[in-house]
């Protein structure tokens, strides 16, 4: 599940945006696309307490495998070509036996949502041991990162295109040429959360380990949420609602330019700048 607060996206932002004709206009999605996957929990009430055997679990890998495959395909979607679907796929079967091993119906936790959380925790961390984004990626990341994290400072406000890319020595075009070479960025990197241990909770966001509690890591977990929600406050409205569509309703770039009347491409340069700002607020915060 999505790590993002559910937040309340007004209306107001967009009141300059030029509206779909209602034949093209798209419904936004209110529930969440895993809903289509079986959830199996009612498997494990039934064992009272005890493993499932061998051909249980052979059964149960075999049924979820459609939700694996989904869940990588969405996660590939944001990643450069030369990360393999396949390998995706094989570390969330990983990460689902992991999740049947350690499942507690008494945790009051749907199994579906405990097993998303494995499966793409399995993926995320073979990701991360990759490090697949090039260091010359990554330059041109800490440098939009800055150019935003000055700017806000020195303005107290969001600061606008032209005047991110003015501080960067960049002509607009190439500003939007820097956006997309950096769209896979995200806020959630590891210099920036490797202190905070997610465990899924009931509400499929996650606060508790499924083997018992710690007040630590709860308290870690609500603080940065608190922080995250704050940030996506401050986000002008078509960066917030992107940030909501995409990560909350789980829409493809393509379905969101739909919904807001705009290209993918320019979907994709709102989306990298929503992230550009959040991570610069989110690394002054956590490292005051």
């Amino acid at each position: 599940m999505p790590l993002l607060p559910a937040i309340q996206i007004s209306p107001e932002p967009l009141k300059n945006t030029m509206p779909l004709p209602a034949s093209q206009a798209k419904p936004i999605m209110s529930s969440e696309p895993t809903s289509r996957f079986k959830d199996y929990t009612r498997l494990f009430d039934s064992r009272k307490g005890t493993h499932l055997n061998r051909e249980e679990r052979d059964e149960l890998i075999i049924a979820c495998t459609p939700l694996i495959k989904y869940i990588a395909i969405r996660l590939a979607s944001r990643l450069p070509a030369h990360v393999a679907l396949d390998d995706l796929i094989s570390c969330g079967i990983i990460g689902l036996i992991d999740a049947i091993d350690k499942f507690n119906p008494e945790k009051n936790v749907q199994f579906k949502t405990y097993a998303e959380f494995r499966i793409r925790g399995a993926m995320l961390d073979e990701l991360r041991s990759l490090d697949w984004t090039p260091r010359s990626v990554r330059r041109k990341m800490a440098e939009v990162e800055q150019a935003y994290n000055r700017l806000e400072r020195i303005l107290g406000r969001p600061a606008a295109d032209e005047e991110v890319a003015v501080e960067l020595g960049r002509s607009m075009k190439e500003f939007h040429q820097l956006l997309n070479e950096t769209r896979n960025v995200t806020f959630m990197d590891a210099d920036i959360l490797s202190h905070y241990r997610i465990q899924p909770h009931h509400d499929g966001v996650g606060t508790e380990s499924m083997e018992g509690s710690d007040p630590v890591r709860a308290l870690n977990l609500t603080e940065m949420r608190d922080h995250l929600s704050r940030a996506i406050a401050k986000l002008p409205g078509k960066e917030r609602l992107v940030v909501s569509l995409y990560h909350i309703d789980e829409l493809s770039m393509k379905e969101i330019g739909e919904i807001m009347g705009y290209t993918e491409s320019r979907i994709s340069q709102l989306h990298s700048k929503a992230m550009f700002r959040l991570r610069a607020r989110l690394r002054t915060t956590l490292t005051a």
